[in-house]
Parts: structure tokens; C-alpha cells; sequence
């Protein structure tokens, strides 16, 4: 057997178990899955994935003009008039769902 190292890391508990329920479905450990990321690293001599910002993404304020601007809050009006608005707590439920926040 190959010598090892140790790789100590941090990770958000949620994110660990739900990476953990997926390699439990797929029949690969932690170290394992661990060690096919680093050794993508090395073989592609980067990052084994695409990493990027996504494509739609709130706008700044600062970046937007006067007309942009107003446009943007028309559509927020009219979303309230057609009443899709949401509560502030199934917002945060929904976060904690899709995100782990």
C-alpha cells in the first residue's frame, strides 16, 4: 500500500453530511473522494471544475443607471401586485434548504 498523509480541513457540518450521504449512495469514502479531487488537481494541473460566479446574479445598486434603476423596482412592483411575494421566514427556510445557510 501507498504511503499516506494526512489533510486536515473545515467544512460547514451541513455541507460534510450532505456530501457524505452522497458518497455513501455512490460507495466512496470521504478520503477516498478527498484523494480523486487531489489527484484531479494534479493531473489537470488546476481546479477540476468550472469555477465561476453564476450568470444571473442580483444587480448593485452602484452599477446600475437612473433607468435601470427604475426599471428594476418596477418589476419588484409589479410581482407585488400579481402577489408573488414571499415571508421573510420562508425565504430563510427556503436558504437554509438550498444553501446550508
Amino acid at each position: 500500500m501507498a504511503r499516506t498523509s494526512n489533510v486536515f480541513t473545515r467544512v460547514e457540518p451541513e455541507i460534510k453530511e450532505q456530501a457524505e450521504q452522497v458518497l455513501d449512495r455512490l460507495g466512496i469514502s470521504m478520503s477516498n473522494a478527498v484523494g480523486m479531487f487531489l489527484r484531479q488537481v494534479v493531473l489537470q494541473r488546476g481546479i477540476p471544475f468550472e469555477v465561476k460566479l453564476p450568470q444571473e446574479n442580483p444587480s448593485a445598486y452602484g452599477s446600475l443607471t437612473k433607468e435601470q434603476f427604475d426599471a428594476e423596482i418596477e418589476k419588484g412592483m409589479a410581482d407585488i401586485r400579481e402577489g408573488k411575494v414571499y415571508s421573510a421566514s420562508e425565504v430563510e427556510e427556503e436558504m437554509r434548504r438550498d444553501f446550508g445557510i
